[in-house]
C-alpha cells in the first residue's frame, strides 16, 4: 500500500459490536484509519469532524437505520457525498441497492477477506484521479470524453477508464466530439489527432474558444511519428494541455493521471 493509501479513512457504521471490532482490527492492520459508529445518528455526528474515503454501512440498526442515513448523506440528490459499501443480512434487498448509487454490497454473513477485497477495490476505483469533490463537498466521478474514429481504440480506452471509476463519453468524429464535449463538459478530453473530418488540434482549438469548454483539460494524441513533429508545434499554440505520441494505450492512460494531478 502506498503512502497516499495509508491515510485513507473509513467510517464503519454497524451496531454488531463483535463484527464491528473484527472489521476495524482487519482494516487497521492494512493501514486504514478507522472511525466507528453504532447507528446512523452517530454516523452523522462523525461526519461533522471527518471526511471518509469510504463508509461501510449496515442497514438494520436502532435509532437511525442505514437507509435513512444514506438518504441524509445524499442531501436531496441522487448521489451520496461519499462512497458507500452496504452490509445487510437481507440478501433479497440487493436489487434495491443496485438502484441506489452505492459502490458495493455484501450480504451477511460474509468472509472478512472478501470484505477487505471489496474495500480495496472501491478505494482503488475511487482514487483521487477518478473522483472530484465539488464545492458542496459531494464526491462525483471525474468525467472524460474520448474522441477517436477507431472503434477498437475507443472501446479499449473507454474500458480502461470505466474500470477506474470515470464517467466516460465516447465520440467517433471531430464534429461529434465538439457536440459531446460542449454538452457533457468533461473534466478532461482525449482527442485523436487524425480524425476523419476535423483534425484533433482544430477540434481542441474550437472548444478552447468556447467559454463553456475553455477550462476543460485537453490531451491530443497520435501514434503517427510523421504527424507528431508538426502537431506538437501546433498544439503548443492552441492551448493543448498535453500532446503525446503513444506506443501503447497505457501511455495515454498514464498521461491522463499526470494531467489531473
Amino acid at each position: 500500500m502506498s503512502e497516499q493509501e495509508k491515510s485513507r479513512t473509513i467510517l464503519l457504521i454497524d451496531d454488531e459490536v463483535n463484527l464491528q471490532q473484527l472489521i476495524k482490527i482487519t482494516l487497521k492492520s492494512k493501514n486504514y484509519l478507522v472511525e466507528t459508529a453504532n447507528n446512523g445518528l452517530e454516523g452523522l455526528a462523525k461526519l461533522e469532524t471527518i471526511r471518509p474515503d469510504l463508509i461501510i454501512l449496515d442497514m438494520n440498526m436502532p435509532k437511525m437505520g442505514g437507509l435513512e442515513f444514506y438518504q441524509k448523506i445524499c442531501d436531496g440528490t441522487d448521489h451520496p457525498r461519499y462512497p458507500v459499501l452496504v452490509l445487510t443480512a437481507r440478501a433479497n434487498m440487493e436489487q434495491l441497492f443496485k438502484q441506489l448509487n452505492i459502490d458495493g454490497f455484501m450480504a451477511k454473513p460474509f468472509e472478512i477477506a472478501d470484505l477487505l477485497k471489496e474495500v480495496e477495490t472501491i478505494i482503488q476505483k475511487r482514487s483521487i484521479h477518478s473522483v472530484v469533490i465539488t464545492k458542496a463537498g459531494i464526491r462525483e466521478p471525474r468525467k472524460i470524453c474520448i474522441v477517436d474514429n477507431d472503434p477498437q481504440v475507443l472501446n479499449k480506452l473507454g474500458s480502461m477508464f470505466l474500470a477506474e471509476g470515470y464517467m466516460v463519453m465516447p465520440a467517433q468524429t471531430g464534429t461529434e466530439g465538439i457536440e459531446r464535449i460542449s454538452g457533457f463538459v468533461p473534466d478532461i478530453a482525449l482527442v485523436h489527432l487524425g480524425l476523419v473530418d476535423i483534425t484533433g488540434d482544430l477540434v481542441i482549438l474550437k472548444l478552447k474558444l468556447m467559454a463553456k469548454t475553455q477550462d476543460v483539460k485537453y490531451v491530443l494524441y497520435t501514434e503517427n511519428h510523421a504527424e507528431a513533429v508538426v502537431a506538437k508545434r501546433i498544439s503548443e499554440k492552441q492551448g493543448v494541455d498535453l500532446f503525446i505520441e503513444y506506443n501503447s494505450l497505457k501511455d495515454i492512460y498514464d498521461a491522463v493521471k499526470g494531467v489531473l494531478k
